[in-house]
């Protein structure tokens, strides 16, 4: 079992910065997989970024150079950096976690199967 709790999101301006921030509570800080995800009215929710327990990350390529995200398991908590917000980046974003590498399986859009747990989400809105 693995809680998850966001904090941030807001409204900014195109080319402005927010910070996601997701506090993750399990029996081992050591999950697998953490990640980020977003998802606006009508559309599937889609994958931003994710960074497994060895610090390897991902980016979806709308992303790549203005997002960046990190892990710090001694506090059990996940940020996501974004700079360069643009309005295409508004939607909620949720904080996921996959404790398990054997139980999880990422398919189109980075959409996890399996065991597989999701923060309450945190809107983001960037105006032009």
């Amino acid at each position: 079992q693995v809680d998850l709790v966001q904090y941030g999101g807001g409204s900014v301006q195109a080319g402005g910065s927010l910070r996601l921030s997701c506090g993750f509570t399990a029996s081992s800080a050591n999950i697998y997989v953490l990640d980020w995800f977003r998802q606006v009215p009508g559309k599937e929710r889609e994958g931003v970024a994710g960074i497994d327990s060895h610090n390897n990350t991902r980016y979806a390529d709308s992303v790549k150079g203005r997002f960046t995200i990190s892990r710090d398991n001694a506090n059990r908590m996940l940020y996501l950096q974004m700079n360069n917000l643009k309005p295409d980046d508004s939607a909620m974003y949720y904080c996921g976690a996959a404790p398990d590498v054997g139980q999880v399986k990422y398919g189109g859009s980075w959409l996890p199967s399996g065991v597989y747990y999701w923060g309450q989400g945190a809107q983001v809105t960037v105006s032009s």
